[in-house]
C-alpha cells in the first residue's frame, strides 16, 4: 500500500474511503468480473422474471442506521436485484424501445463514476467531451457549426426543452420574465406522436389543448392537408401557431413523417420545426436508413436518445438546436455563484447549464464518446440497418403463419401483429399471450393499440437480437395462442 493510500485510509472515521484499499480492490474486481459474465451469459437467463414477494418485502426495510460490510451488500445485489432487472440487456427483450447497452458503455460508466465530474459547467475535460459529441451530431445531421446541444435524461426532457426554445423564438426572451399573458400559442404534432410531446405543452403552461393532435393516414404519417387546415383555422381564430413537431420513428409502429414536406410547410408558415427523433434519427448513421429521414437536416431542433438505437447505457438523451443563440437565450441564467472568468476553473463559458435547466449533471457524454470511438459510425450504422432487416424477417414470418396477422406496415424496426381469434375475444387473447411470453422468459414484447385493435408489438432495438430470437418468440406466440384458444374462454 502506497504512503498516499495509507494516509487516506487513516483520514478518520468521517471519511467514507475504505480502511483497506486492497480488500476493496479485490471486491471491485469480483464485481466487474461478475457483471462481464452477466452480459456475456445473458442468453442463459430468462429475459424477465417476476419479483418474488419475499424479495419485494425485503425492500420495505427502514432506513439503515448502521453500515453493512460491502460483500454482504453485494450479495444482496446478486441475489435480489440482478435477477429481477428490466431485461433489456437480453436479446429476447423486444418491448418498448430500449437499447441493449454494451460492455464498453458499462466500463465507461464506471470510469465516469470514478471521476465523479459535475458537467453542469466550468472549464474541465468533461465539458470538452460533451462539446465534441455536439459537433459530431451536428455533422451527422447536417447542422451548422453554430448549432448547440446538451445531454439530458431522455427525449421526454429534450422534447420539452425544444418546445421552450421554440416558444422563446416565437415570443422573445422576455417571456421568461413576464410569462404569456394574452398569448394563445398553438403547437402541432401527429396523433401518433409520443405522449411526452403533449406533456411538454402541459409542463410549459400552454395547456395540453394547445398541442393540436393532427390525424394520420394509413401509413401512420401525419396528414399534411389536415395540418395546413388546422393552422389556418387557428390563425383565423386569433391564435399564434409557433411549433410543428414531426416524428422520426413513431412510438407505436416506427413510422416517419414526411420531414421534408414538414420543413417546407414550417418555412412557409414561419413556424419552428422540431423533430422527435428519439430513436429513429440515429438512422442517419446508416446509408440504408438515412434516405428515409430526408428533411431531418432542415429541422430547427431534434430530440434523440443515444440509449436506444445508439446502444449507449442508460441514460443518454440529447437535444440539438440549429440556432445556438436561441437555445442559450431560453435557458441561460446568470448568477453570482455561476460567475464566469477568463482564467481558472471558472472559465470556458458558455457552459452546458446555459442550454438546459440542470446545474448538476453527470458525465453522460463519456459513455457516448466511448461507444462512438470504440465502434465507429459505420459499424453502428450497420447494426441499426440489421435491426431493420430482422424486423422485416419477422414480418415475413408473421405473413407466412395463417394464425397470425400484421396490423401495421413495417417502416423501420417495429412489428405490430396479433394472433387471430374471434372479434369478441381477440384483444383479451393477445393480452394474455403477451403476459405468457413475459412469464416464460422467452421474449418480452409489449402491446399497443392499432386502429382500435390490440397488437403484440415487437421493437427490434437490441444489437444482440437475431432472427433466431424473433423466431423463438413467434414459435412461443403460436404455442401459447393454440393453448389458450383450446380453452373455453377463447374458443371460437
Amino acid at each position: 500500500m502506497s504512503d498516499a493510500i495509507r494516509a487516506g485510509a487513516n483520514a478518520g472515521a468521517t471519511s467514507l474511503d475504505p480502511d483497506d484499499w486492497d480488500a476493496l480492490r479485490a471486491d471491485a474486481h469480483h464485481m466487474l468480473d461478475d457483471m462481464l459474465d452477466y452480459i456475456a451469459g445473458v442468453r442463459d437467463r430468462p429475459v424477465w422474471q417476476p419479483i418474488p414477494p419475499t424479495v419485494r418485502a425485503g425492500f420495505a426495510e427502514p432506513l439503515p442506521r448502521q453500515g453493512t460490510p460491502l460483500p454482504e451488500v453485494y450479495r444482496r445485489f446478486t441475489e435480489e436485484i440482478a435477477p429481477y432487472a428490466t431485461g433489456n440487456v437480453h436479446p429476447g427483450f423486444m418491448g418498448w424501445v430500449h437499447g441493449g447497452g454494451t460492455a464498453v458503455g458499462m466500463l465507461a460508466e464506471m470510469l465516469a463514476a470514478g471521476l465523479n465530474a459535475n458537467c453542469g459547467g466550468r472549464d474541465h475535460i468533461g465539458i470538452e467531451v460533451e462539446r465534441q459529441i455536439v459537433r459530431w451530431i451536428a455533422e451527422l445531421f447536417g447542422f451548422p457549426a453554430t448549432a448547440s446541444g446538451v445531454f439530458v435524461t431522455g427525449s421526454s426532457m429534450a422534447n420539452f426543452m425544444a418546445l421552450l426554445v421554440a416558444r422563446t423564438a416565437a415570443v422573445g426572451p422576455q417571456v421568461r420574465e413576464g410569462g404569456l399573458p394574452g398569448e394563445r400559442l398553438t403547437a402541432y404534432a401527429s396523433a401518433a406522436a409520443h405522449g411526452c410531446v403533449v406533456q411538454a405543452a402541459d409542463l410549459a403552461g400552454l395547456g395540453r389543448g394547445a398541442l393540436r393532435r393532427i390525424p394520420f393516414g394509413k401509413d401512420h404519417r401525419i396528414d399534411l392537408d389536415a395540418l395546413k387546415r388546422r393552422i389556418a383555422e387557428d390563425r383565423a381564430a386569433g391564435c399564434q401557431p409557433f411549433l410543428v413537431t414531426g416524428s422520426a420513428g413513431t412510438v407505436d409502429v416506427g413510422a416517419i413523417d414526411d420531414l421534408a414536406a414538414l420543413a417546407e410547410l414550417c418555412l412557409d408558415e414561419g413556424l419552428w420545426f422540431h423533430v422527435d427523433g428519439a430513436y429513429g434519427s440515429l438512422g442517419m448513421l446508416s446509408g440504408e436508413i438515412a434516405p428515409k429521414l430526408k428533411g431531418l437536416s432542415e429541422a430547427d431542433s431534434i430530440a434523440l436518445d443515444f440509449h436506444k438505437w445508439g446502444q449507449v447505457n442508460y441514460d443518454a438523451g440529447f437535444l440539438i438546436v440549429r440556432d445556438g443563440e436561441q437555445h442559450r437565450d431560453t435557458f441561460a441564467a446568470p448568477a453570482a455563484y455561476l460567475r464566469r472568468e477568463t482564467r481558472g476553473l471558472a472559465g470556458g463559458s458558455p457552459w452546458p447549464c446555459d442550454y438546459g435547466p440542470d446545474l448538476s449533471r453527470g458525465f453522460r457524454a463519456l459513455k457516448t464518446w466511448f461507444t462512438l470511438k470504440t465502434f465507429g459510425a459505420d459499424r453502428m450504422g450497420a447494426m441499426i440497418a440489421n435491426t431493420c432487416k430482422i424486423a422485416r424477417d419477422l414480418e415475413t414470418r408473421v405473413e407466412r403463419e395463417p394464425e397470425l396477422e400484421m396490423l401495421a406496415p413495417v417502416t423501420l424496426n417495429i412489428v405490430c401483429f396479433r394472433y387471430r381469434a374471434a372479434p369478441d375475444v381477440v384483444d383479451a387473447l393477445n393480452t394474455e399471450i403477451v403476459a405468457d411470453l413475459h412469464e416464460s422468459g422467452i421474449a418480452a414484447p409489449s402491446s399497443t393499440t392499432i386502429d382500435g385493435r390490440l397488437a403484440i408489438r415487437a421493437a427490434i432495438v437490441n444489437h444482440r437480437t437475431t432472427s433466431a430470437d424473433v423466431g423463438r418468440m413467434v414459435d412461443a406466440v403460436l404455442r401459447f395462442g393454440k393453448q389458450r384458444v383450446g380453452s373455453s374462454a377463447f374458443r371460437w
